[in-house]
């Protein structure tokens, strides 16, 4: 993995918490229709590569240049990562941490 490129945060209302994330200096970056009607909220703040986005469930993303290789080098050392998932957006595989904490790979 190279960066933490976005950090999902659970929120109840996404344009609440996008009007509070505005006021502390957050930049809307991407607000785009998303899977079952919702809406994909992607937050930055400038200068800055990590990102936030508002969501329905915690998980951390981090950026990798070969998914498939990160894939078979984590299962080699006996943690367990899910189907990659193709999307306009670039290739995606979530795993979960020893206490249940999401994490997802993604290759653009």
């Amino acid at each position: 993995m190279k960066s933490v490129e976005i950090i999902m945060i659970p929120v109840k209302d996404r344009q609440k918490a996008k009007e509070f994330y505005l006021n502390l200096g957050f930049k809307v970056l991407v607000e785009a229709p998303a899977a079952h009607g919702e809406t994909w909220i992607q937050m930055g703040l400038p200068g800055s590569n990590t990102t936030i986005s508002l969501a329905g469930f915690q998980g951390i993303i981090c950026e990798t240049d070969d998914i498939e290789n990160k894939i078979k080098r984590f299962e080699s050392k006996g943690i367990d990562v899910g189907k990659i998932d193709e999307t306009p957006w670039g290739k995606f595989a979530w795993f979960k941490d020893l206490d249940g904490n999401s994490l997802c790979l993604h290759q653009k």
